[in-house]
């Protein structure tokens, strides 16, 4: 339910409208697919022959078709993983589809990505490793950063001016960093505002969007979207593919992964990447592993409910398809959303607003377990802490929950229905006026479909 009241004023930090426009969307899905969905590994080592990929049945349409009817905004591709094969013909080395007998060498899976998501009505986004595990130059930073550019242009010019986001892993190994590649993110990010202003850039601390700190699409408590700049720079800056780095710097870089900071002074939301399998490409052999509607509804709570962006990894097959089995668990998982926001149980509720409460007399007694608070985050990011309360048919007033932020999501999920003709949103903890954009109660029990 829509709360109208007046604006105050902005305060900063406050996000750019590519940063609003891919926090309100909140979800995305990607796609892992190269020569490790032919080799059956996770990280290929640079050696592999173009000569294996082929997957004879790929279907980018069933791909944005699926992420489309699962309710993603955009997907991502791994245009080159860390083993450095290109899944589109690259001016720059025949490690790419071009030396592949797929489609006899003319194929461009970049391009047939692009063209699936236009069509479908998805936004799209590249992702393009630094770690280069095939290149000769790698290790020679020079010569490799521009190679690198190079590559990252045509991505940039060749398939349009509508990207949604470009994403740098800052993930390698330690015979990786043993060569001793310094990468050029200065310039890598300047090419992308450059070339494609529209775009959000993901790196482990930016300069759009930042790392949640872990591959389990959770996020952290409380999760805000403001940062200290500077202290995660770059992709691979926070140490975490190396462990645990328990340095009082270490546990800081951690700390503004996975938190934020509510005095940060640059908007930075967390982007939350998961995968629908065990691993980040196809195995066959994980075929029964694929998770649950009810751990991916989990996950949408701990990410998206936690003010991040889920961002959930379908691996094609060697065919070039999406798994069936994947499939279906997309479809189920936006069925479970779209029954639980089915109906907003707060609407035709009276609204009263009291300087830092807002009061919601519900039209008659109403059973809920969830709430759903957002901000209105183009304003910037205000509540620190929060208290729910609902007056009880007896007439009297009772704690619900009580939280940190909220930001452009926050969903609370009681342990056990409530019946309520009132409830009441309380600001405990702000510096500066709030704008709660809207309060929304619903019914988790629809998540489970008829029977």
């Amino acid at each position: 339910m829509t709360i109208n009241c007046p604006d105050p004023m902005p305060i900063s930090p406050v996000p750019s409208p590519a940063q609003l426009r891919w926090q309100r969307s909140e979800f995305a899905v990607f796609v892992h697919f190269g020569v490790n969905t032919f080799t059956d590994r996770e990280w290929g080592d640079g050696t592999e022959s173009p000569g294996i990929f082929n997957p004879a049945k790929l279907d980018t349409d069933q791909w944005a078709a699926a992420a489309r009817d699962a309710g993603a905004a955009h997907m991502v591709l791994t245009c080159k993983h860390h083993d450095g094969f290109c899944l589109w013909p690259s001016a720059h080395t025949d490690h790419s589809v071009k030396s592949s007998p797929w489609r006899n060498g003319r194929g461009d899976v970049v391009r047939s990505f692009v063209d699936s998501c236009v069509k479908f009505g998805l936004g799209y986004g590249f992702y393009l490793s630094p770690w280069d595990r095939h290149e000769p130059r790698y290790g020679d930073s020079d010569a490799y950063n521009a190679y690198y550019l190079a590559q990252l242009r045509e991505l940039l010019t060749q398939y349009g001016q509508g990207a949604s986001e470009l994403w740098f892993d800052g993930a390698i190994d330690a015979a990786g960093r043993k060569r001793g590649q310094k990468y050029d993110f200065d310039a890598i990010f300047a090419l992308c505002k450059e070339l494609q202003p529209a775009a959000v850039t993901f790196g482990d601390g930016g300069t759009d969007v930042r790392w949640v700190g872990n591959e389990r699409g959770v996020a952290g408590e409380p999760c805000w979207s403001p940062v200290r700049n500077g202290v995660v720079r770059f992709p691979g800056d926070s140490g975490i593919d190396t462990g645990v780095d328990a340095t009082a710097k270490g546990l800081e870089k951690m700390h503004q992964l996975q938190h934020g900071d509510a005095d940060g002074d640059v908007w930075r939301p967390a982007e939350a990447d998961v995968s629908i399998r065990p691993g980040w490409f196809y195995h066959q052999a994980e075929d029964s592993q694929v998770r649950s509607v009810e751990n991916l509804i989990d996950l949408y709570f701990k990410s998206v409910g936690r003010n991040a962006f889920l961002l959930l990894n379908v691996p094609p097959t060697r065919d070039g398809l999406f798994h069936e089995t994947d499939v279906r668990r997309l479809r189920e998982f936006r069925a479970a959303l779209d029954r639980l926001y089915s109906r907003d149980l707060a609407e035709g509720a009276r609204v009263e607003v009291r300087g830092d409460e807002i009061e919601l007399a519900l039209p008659r007694p109403t059973r809920f377990d969830t709430v759903s608070l957002r901000e209105k985050i183009e304003l910037g990011q205000r509540v620190r802490s929060y208290r729910i309360l609902y007056r009880s048919p007896a007439g009297d007033w009772r704690w619900l929950v009580e939280g940190h932020t909220i930001g452009n999501r926050r969903l609370d999920r009681l342990a056990a229905p409530v019946t309520a003709t009132a409830v009441k949103v309380v600001v405990l903890h702000t510096p500066v006026p709030t704008r709660i954009g809207e309060i929304s109660l619903y019914d988790s029990s629809l998540l489970v479909a008829a029977r």
